[in-house]
């Protein structure tokens, strides 16, 4: 690989508010927006957290209408739902309470809300979006960066399809980031937080070609990942490490560690789309399995490189003259930190025993993914055969 700057557009107009007790901000950053608030959220733990009620509180001169129940996956009736609601009672900004798929789901409620047709439209083609609602974050989960990029993937159960949904219109105006609000995150949610925004680092950083200043804030990155995970997943309340993690996840998908690097294909989040599609297992689980598996996979004369870079920079492997002994000490060190978070390793490990979807998986990744220019070019044979090594 050589390291050189291609060209690039770059911009983000998210604010980020971050520590302790920025919730305090909440009525003087929606009032900029108007008083009638959709309040978004998942499953109830905000209510468990005391997020809730705060929010109520601090919110008592707003009109508050609510959007409750947003799935793990996202599902596009739950943004059907949003939708209707911000039509209905004329809905000035959208508040979303949790994690990335909250977050997720948000971003397509404030875009379809002045689209005449199902959400799923939007996810379709996404270009149909042409206005959106402004959105105001409140994270509760560092893993998937929703609070500071434009993209939301979203679920649909009755087509069998995970798909994303980019949209500029939709970047949050404001992410509140509190670390505390991490704290009773479960150890098996903080172990697929790890994986996930360490792949997506690892889909940005694994290219033909890169440059130092991308290639530093990747490794960067997932250094602090490895040296904070374990801690966090232990010690559900160490600030430092819960910290350390929200802030690598924000900025692990925001495009800007692979900013100037050569085409980012995405391949991992591809395929485990299709997984979490058709069995709707936890995303960062699915990573977890398959990230090794391309890693091994995508080995070549050519490629070698750049994995052999990635053991030596990240995990510490000392430099040889057997490129592929580093890159597979490399590998072997990333497995070794999944295993220490008690992360699946095989599709069986997931409920997932057999081929019987995989050909319409394989069929569908490649159909909305370009997967031909990633570090070892691929197609439906060769997604195929990833699937199939990592039963």
């Amino acid at each position: 690989m050589a390291y050189r700057v291609y060209d690039f557009d770059y911009g983000t107009p998210t604010q980020i508010l971050f520590g302790k007790d920025k919730i305090e901000r909440l009525p003087e950053v929606l009032g900029a927006f108007g008083k009638k608030v959709l309040l978004v959220y998942g499953g109830g733990s905000i209510k468990k957290m005391g997020i809730y009620d705060r929010v109520q509180s601090l919110l008592k001169d707003f009109e508050i209408y609510e959007c409750p129940g947003v799935e793990p996956n996202p599902r596009v009736t739950s943004a059907d739902k949003g939708a209707a609601l911000c039509k209905e009672h004329d809905i000035d900004v959208v508040l979303a309470v949790g994690g990335g798929s909250v977050l997720d789901c948000s971003k397509l409620i404030c875009a379809a809300r002045y689209y005449d047709g199902p959400a799923w439209d939007l996810v379709l083609d996404n270009a149909k979006a042409t206005k959106a609602l402004p959105l105001v974050t409140v994270l509760t989960l560092a893993a998937t960066g929703s609070e500071y990029d434009a993209a939301a993937v979203i679920s649909n159960l009755e087509t069998q399809q995970k798909l994303p949904f980019m949209c500029p219109l939709t970047y949050p105006k404001v992410s509140i980031c509190d670390p505390t609000y991490t704290f009773s995150v479960s150890k098996k949610q903080t172990a697929a937080g790890c994986a996930d925004m360490m792949s997506h680092i690892f889909e940005q950083y694994c290219v033909t070609d890169s440059n130092l200043v991308a290639d530093g804030l990747c490794e960067a990155i997932l250094r602090t990942v490895l040296g904070n995970g374990k801690k966090a997943y232990d010690k559900g309340d160490d600030y430092e490490a819960r910290a350390s993690l929200m802030w690598a996840s924000s900025l692990a998908c925001n495009g800007i560690c692979g900013t100037g690097n050569s085409f980012q294909a995405w391949v991992c989040h591809g395929i485990e789309h299709e997984l979490s599609a058709f069995y709707d297992i936890t995303h960062g689980e699915g990573l977890a399995i398959l990230t090794p598996v391309f890693m091994r996979y995508s080995l070549n004369d050519r490629t070698v490189g750049r994995f052999a870079t990635l053991a030596c920079r990240v995990f510490d492997v000392p430099f040889e003259a057997d490129l592929y002994a580093m890159a597979e000490k490399g590998i072997q060190a990333l497995e070794r930190f999944f295993a220490s978070l008690n992360l699946p390793r095989t599709l069986r490990e997931v409920g997932i025993t057999s081929e019987e979807h995989f050909e319409a998986m394989a069929d569908s990744a490649i159909a909305h993914w370009d997967f031909s220019q990633a570090i070892r070019p691929l197609d439906k044979n060769d997604v195929l055969e990833i699937l199939r090594r990592s039963l």
